[in-house]
């Protein structure tokens, strides 16, 4: 495996310890549950400093909700409002019947996304596309790649073919609205054919005590170019983003920005940097949430979500016309850069 999935290994170990070592016994009543998930964030959550929560004021005003006669429906819910109060998509308390899900990091604000619209009146049905990656030539000599979700294996032979197909193009456009995020193995297997040397990827760092400042020192994890004789892509780059381009998407695009050749476009990704960890309360329901803090190149948290180069949306008016506005707006930067460099 790479460094970072090495660390990655190293800091579940550091937190499995902490959860074991650390956390005092509670009892498997409404009461101790509620209890028992409250400090395993106190102690293992990594942004609170980042949020300003008051995780104690937290406490207060959701335990008196909960006593001895307290329903598994009810706890369920009294819980899920308490996590909310973390606005993090990686936060979920899973039972037997429900999971809960922070929303409103993407629920209040545009979709500025419509696959209809891209399948039918830029791709016309049409396109190569294999394991989530979908690759077509646009008018005008544009590429374009849509990644749907980064749980999907990025093979380097696929990615052979695709870039191959599109060598002839101007420029590319890669499509990440609406990916919320999976794997950083295909993260690193995607940005490998943008660059042409070791680049530093990002830092990340895990709790070292039970106090929300204690972490380790940011440790730095690289990216290396795809190995000859893989393809790789050296003409302008834009990267299509919406508020859900979540967590392993949303790390795409912070590594993807640093590079010279990419401007993003669209609007704000939704964040999601936490390295997500999972634990256990004494009823058996998990909590899943972010353990560890990654940052990018130039150590900014991008938990809150990175901001475009050029903010556009997709204008729902010109949509019925089979318009998408955002991959116009793309496009046109494509051929801009491209028309510039032949200048030159």
């Amino acid at each position: 495996m790479k460094r970072l999935m090495k660390f990655i290994m190293a800091v579940t170990v550091v937190l499995i310890a902490g959860a074991c070592h650390r956390l005092p016994h509670f009892e498997n009543d409404p009461e101790g549950n509620f209890d028992a998930l409250w400090s395993i964030l106190d102690t293992h959550y990594c942004y609170f400093r980042e949020k300003g929560i008051d995780w104690d004021s937290v406490y207060s005003v959701y335990r008196p909700k909960v006593t001895p006669e307290t329903g598994a429906i009810e706890l369920f819910t009294i819980c899920s409002a308490m996590l909310d109060e973390l606005r993090d998509g990686h936060v979920n308390l899973s039972t037997p019947f429900a999971t809960s899900y922070y929303k409103k990091w993407w629920s209040d604000y545009p979709q500025n996304y419509d696959a209809r619209l891209v399948e039918q009146y830029y791709l016309n049905f049409g396109g190569f596309s294999r394991n989530g990656l979908t690759y077509a030539i646009l008018p005008d000599s544009v590429g374009y790649m849509r990644y749907t979700s980064f749980s999907y294996t990025l093979s380097d032979l696929t990615l052979d073919y695709a870039l191959a197909l599109l060598n002839p193009c101007k420029g590319l456009i890669i499509d990440v609205r609406d990916n919320g995020g999976g794997e950083l193995t295909n993260v690193e297997t995607l940005v490998a054919r943008f660059i042409d040397r070791r680049i530093t990827a990002g830092y990340i760092s895990h709790k070292s005590g039970p106090g929300h400042g204690d972490f380790s020192e940011p440790y730095e994890y690289y990216f290396d170019p795809a190995p000859a004789p893989r393809i790789h892509w050296e003409k302008p780059v834009a990267i299509l983003t919406n508020r859900s381009t979540f967590s392993a998407a949303n790390n795409f695009v912070a590594v993807m920005h640093a590079l010279s050749a990419v401007r993003l476009i669209g609007d704000t990704t939704g964040g999601g940097s936490g390295m997500p960890f999972s634990s256990e309360i004494p009823c058996g329901w998990s909590v899943r949430f972010s353990g560890s803090p990654v940052y990018e190149s130039n150590m900014l948290v991008t938990e809150f979500g990175i901001a475009p180069d050029i903010h556009v949306d997709l204008d729902p008016e010109k949509a019925l016309d089979g318009i998408d506005t955002m991959l116009d707006a793309a496009v046109d930067d494509i051929l801009q850069r491209a028309s510039g460099q032949k200048q030159d």
